[in-house]
C-alpha cells in the first residue's frame, strides 16, 4: 500500500457503483437488476440500498419496486453541471422579461428533478426548494410528468401539501397531466406558493424531447393575465430551446 494512503472502503466503492447503476439503467431500476450488474448477494445490495435511500441519495418508486436517483445527490450533480445560457439566448430572454410585468424564468428537466437555469434577477423566485422536490406542486413540475410515461415512479406518496391548495389527490393530479399533455401547458395556483400563481410551457431539443420550461409567474390575482402570455411564452420557448439544447 501507497505510504500516505488509506485503503479503499468497499461499501463506499459498492454505494458509488450502485448509484452509477441505478443512472445508467434509470428510473424503477430494481435491487435485482443491481445485484445482477454488480454481481453482489441480495442481502449486501438491499443493505447499501437502504443506507443510500436513508440518506436520500436514492428514491424508491411509487411502486417499491425500484430506484431513482434522490434529491440529495441531484442537487450535487446541479451544483457542477448546470448548463450554460448562451448569449444570443440570454438576449432573448432579456428582450422578453423586459416586455412583460411578470417574473419569467427559465428551468431546465433532470429525469426527475427540475432545475433552475436563469432566474429572473427582478424577480425573486420563491419556493425554490419545493419547485426542485415536490413536482406535482408547481406548473414545471406538472409539465416534466407530463412528459414522462410512467410519471407515477417519481413520485413519492403520499403526495405531500406544500401548501392548501396543492393537489395531493393523484386522480386529480392525473386529470392534470392528461389536459397537460392535450394543451402543452401548466398552470399551478397557489400550490407552490400561497398566493402566487405560474404558467409553464415545455423547451423542446433539437430532436422533440422536453428538456426544460419558460415559467411565468405572478400574484394569483393576476392569474388571468398570465395566461394570457401563453403564446408569447410558447414562442420564447421555441427561439431560446434550439440554443440552449
Amino acid at each position: 500500500m501507497a505510504i500516505g494512503r488509506a485503503p479503499k472502503s468497499d461499501s463506499v466503492v459498492r454505494a458509488l457503483q450502485i448509484i452509477e447503476t441505478v443512472a445508467d439503467l434509470g428510473i424503477g431500476t430494481t435491487a435485482r437488476d443491481i445485484a445482477e450488474r454488480l454481481d453482489l448477494p441480495s442481502a449486501s445490495t438491499y443493505r447499501l440500498l437502504n443506507s443510500l435511500v436513508a440518506d436520500e441519495f436514492l428514491v424508491r418508486t411509487a411502486d417499491l419496486r425500484g430506484f431513482a436517483i434522490g434529491a440529495r445527490l441531484a442537487s450535487f450533480v446541479d451544483g457542477v453541471a448546470t448548463p450554460p445560457v448562451p448569449a444570443r439566448a440570454a438576449e432573448r430572454l432579456d428582450d422578453f422579461r423586459g416586455s412583460v410585468r411578470f417574473a419569467v424564468h427559465l428551468l431546465y428537466f433532470r429525469p426527475a428533478s427540475v432545475r433552475v437555469l436563469d432566474a429572473d434577477p427582478d424577480h425573486p423566485l420563491d419556493g425554490v426548494g419545493e419547485l426542485m422536490r415536490y413536482l406535482h406542486a408547481s406548473a414545471a413540475g406538472k409539465l416534466l410528468l407530463a412528459s414522462l410515461s410512467q410519471w407515477r415512479d417519481v413520485l413519492e406518496l403520499p403526495l405531500v401539501p406544500v401548501t392548501p391548495a396543492t393537489i395531493i389527490d393523484p386522480a386529480r393530479l392525473e386529470e392534470q397531466i392528461v389536459e397537460i399533455r392535450r394543451t402543452d401547458v401548466a398552470v399551478d395556483d397557489g400550490e407552490l406558493v400561497v398566493h402566487h400563481a405560474h404558467l409553464a410551457v415545455p423547451i423542446y431539443d433539437v430532436n422533440g424531447a422536453v428538456r426544460g420550461a419558460v415559467m411565468i409567474g405572478g400574484v394569483s390575482s393576476r392569474l388571468e393575465a398570465i395566461c394570457s402570455l401563453t403564446d408569447a411564452a410558447r414562442g420564447l420557448a421555441n427561439t431560446v430551446g434550439p440554443l440552449l439544447f
